[in-house]
């Protein structure tokens, strides 16, 4: 079997992780630093969705799990515990008026872009016997059976899914859709 054919779900999911990163930057463009971490406003009330700290945030998070589980050093882009608690699926995007809760911008979407870009990287090179592999996180095992299905979610419908509250903020707060 040639390195061509035993390589083809990894490329086949870093296709989509790189459409939706790309994404992502187009959707970045234009964003003021000082509303990053902000709520929409209309009509002066909040809108309790997520804004764009919460959002790169969020999402820096998971490109870690496929790295580690195909193997790879994912080190560099290891969140921390503070990430984790700021950007969990269990925390809640707050308003920051003061920039006081987040860290700045750049950081968030560095880390965003490093995270995915290594993500992608491992995904292209991983032999298609890692992608068959049972899914570890056993609370997602009945929606994603196997590493490669949750990893494809992670990067894929995860990814676009929170790509499209930033497309909706954009639009709330009158920067159009991106």
């Amino acid at each position: 079997m040639s390195v061509a054919s035993a390589c083809q779900i990894g490329p086949m999911i870093a296709d989509s992780a790189r459409l939706g990163v790309a994404y992502a930057q187009r959707l970045l463009a234009g964003i003021p630093a000082d509303r990053f971490a902000r709520l929409a406003t209309v009509d002066g009330h909040a809108i309790e969705s997520n804004h764009p700290a919460f959002i790169f945030g969020h999402l820096s998070l998971y490109p870690s799990r496929i790295v580690s589980e195909l193997g790879a050093d994912a080190a560099t882009i290891e969140p921390s515990d503070e990430y984790v608690r700021w950007f969990d699926h269990r925390a809640a995007c707050v308003d920051d008026p003061d920039g006081g809760i987040y860290p700045p911008m750049d950081e968030i979407t560095e880390r965003f872009f490093a995270a995915h870009a290594l993500a992608i990287e491992v995904l292209q090179a991983a032999d298609d016997s890692r992608f068959v592999v049972e899914n570890p996180n056993e609370a997602m095992r009945a929606k994603f059976a196997t590493i490669g299905s949750m990893h494809g979610f992670y990067v894929g419908g995860h990814l676009m899914l929170h790509i499209g509250q930033l497309s909706a903020w954009r639009r709330m707060i009158g920067l159009g859709p991106g």
